[in-house]
């Protein structure tokens, strides 16, 4: 649904004004960790944090970009099995992020795992805002209902209901569907869907398999534009504050 796309280059975004986020990449593929620093095991990864209770602080490395990564390994997908999932272990990443950046104001992205389990929930707990990617294309609108549906139930475990919003990526113009997939998530979603949509991309495509975000990349690509104008119009509505 273009989740690694998205926390890769808005991260980028941010780092280009200056801020320099805190990428946290919970997906056992861990493609935003290939991207930008892969690792060699599972120990160098978030699940030694799981495992040996190693601060979130020691595992964070540099990127090429203003950034820290957290990186994955495919290590984490025995989080799951092997830790349960009650409010210890669901709690446990937001916990760790409190204690080893106490009053840190950059910003911290997720990369959430795509299968519902011990880590997306982790995420959810651990965020004040989810920003959910939608591809053009009918099942990633299924599964962003699907999603809905999570969020919403979580409400009463929360306390309190996530903020979100919704942004449709390779969004291809020449694409009956795409507009009448905007149309739909519009009907849905109302207000919480972006207004920015984030184009169907040769250089978004590209950028990845170079190791590198779209700025640089391609700076002039009409990807760079979408992902910079998609960041603007995060923060002018007072979804993000940086």
């Amino acid at each position: 649904m273009g989740k690694t796309t998205t926390v890769l280059n808005l991260g980028a975004a941010l780092s280009r004004r200056g801020i320099a986020p805190l990428l946290v990449d919970l997906d056992p593929q861990a493609h935003l960790s290939s991207i930008l620093s892969p690792v060699d095991s599972g120990a160098q990864s978030l699940f030694a944090f799981y495992s040996d209770d190693r601060p979130l602080a020691d595992l964070a490395r540099k990127v090429r970009f203003e950034a820290l990564l957290l990186p994955a390994h495919a290590e984490l997908l025995k989080v799951d099995t092997l830790y349960g999932k009650g409010p210890g272990i669901l709690n446990r990443l937001k916990e760790g992020l409190d204690a080893s950046f106490p009053d840190a104001p950059r910003p911290v992205l997720i990369d959430c795992c795509p299968m519902l389990g011990v880590l997306s929930l982790s995420s959810i707990f651990a965020s004040e805002r989810v920003l959910v990617p939608i591809s053009t294309d009918f099942l990633a609108v299924k599964g962003a209902l699907q999603l809905e549906n999570t969020l919403h139930a979580l409400e009463h475990v929360l306390k309190r209901r996530v903020e979100r919003r919704y942004v449709l990526t390779r969004f291809d113009t020449r694409r009956r569907m795409s507009h009448d997939i905007a149309e739909q998530l519009t009907e849905r979603f109302g207000a919480e869907l972006c207004q920015t949509h984030v184009g169907e991309s040769v250089s978004l495509a590209e950028s990845p398999a170079q190791g590198l975000d779209i700025f640089s990349h391609a700076p002039q690509s009409r990807g760079a534009r979408d992902y910079e104008q998609l960041l603007e119009e995060l923060v002018s509505t007072g979804f993000w504050e940086v």
